[in-house]
């Protein structure tokens, strides 16, 4: 019982610290109080509103916001406001899922190049540089074209070029990680290098990882904006942010609301994301303590 209590105890204590510093970061704390909000309004939609978001109506096309529509209605009389919020559970989702694919991935890639070296870092490595010789946005957007445009390919051709970014994260944490005593010690009694790699290298160089991880949730979301804004991404009727501002944006001024609503959603969602992850770059990262 207490050998069971002092291993517990250190993790609970590193979680406590987590904890009061993450809370003690005003602008992380009001980013994760912003967030909170749209994820219990995505998750509470049917709650919220009784308008199906991709159910058309043309007798109320271009309604102004009221107590019956509060964010008004689009070119063909579907809510708003519920498109706003089914497209937070969209765009939320898919931000989350593109940039853990791409973290997990570069992971993988990275601590293997980083400890095996050798040719496997050489091919591994230059295939990388390849992909981030071209912008990000640029290259994204010529492979969504490539693959055809829908939400699917959209979220593969993010999580590509996201992806390199995560292996020259964990290749530099495994390259000074593999010249520790623990590690050569684990090398010396003769321990296989997938072993050695899942569980010595990968939880000792997963902090920077996670820190970038938070960082990339909220680009993630503005990158399938973009994409659905240029008719890459989600198609009509979907309810997505980015495609509502493309088409929305030709309405601008007469019908200031079709376009504001959902820029306002993204601007915010992305903006309370990158509020968190800066935090918890702060807390994790020593190098970055102000």
């Amino acid at each position: 019982m207490m050998q069971t209590q002092m291993n517990i105890s250190p993790v609970k204590k590193e979680g406590s610290l987590f904890f009061y510093k993450f809370i003690k970061n005003k602008m992380a704390l009001a980013g994760f109080a912003i967030l909170g909000v749209i994820l219990v309004c995505s998750l509470f939609a049917p709650f919220l509103t009784s308008y199906d978001p991709t159910r058309t109506n043309i007798g109320q096309q271009f309604q102004a916001p009221s107590a019956l529509h509060w964010f008004g209605t689009d070119e063909v009389g579907r809510d708003i406001f519920s498109r706003v919020l089914y497209g937070s559970r969209l765009s939320l989702g898919i931000g989350i899922t593109v940039v853990v694919s791409a973290g997990t991935i570069g992971t993988f890639l990275g601590t293997i190049s980083g400890y095996l070296g050798g040719k496997v870092d050489q091919v591994i490595m230059r295939i990388m540089d390849m992909v981030l010789a071209f912008p990000t946005l640029i290259l994204a957007m010529a492979l969504a074209a490539a693959l055809g445009p829908n939400l699917l390919n959209a979220m593969i051709a993010i999580a590509i070029v996201k992806i390199p970014v995560y292996v020259r994260l964990a290749r530099g944490e495994t390259l000074a990680l593999r010249e520790k005593l623990f590690v050569q010690a684990a090398v010396t009694f003769g321990i296989p290098s997938w072993r050695i790699i899942a569980r010595h290298i990968v939880p000792n160089a997963i902090s920077p990882v996670v820190i970038q991880v938070t960082l990339d949730i909220g680009d993630a979301i503005l990158m399938v904006a973009t994409l659905g804004f240029l008719g890459l991404g989600a198609q009509p009727p979907t309810p997505e942010w980015g495609a509502m501002i493309s088409i929305g944006w030709k309405y601008l001024l007469d019908y200031w609301w079709y376009p504001t609503f959902p820029g306002l959603a993204l601007f915010l969602a992305s903006g309370a994301l990158n509020l968190i992850g800066d935090g918890i770059r702060d807390i994790l990262d020593p190098k970055s303590s102000r």
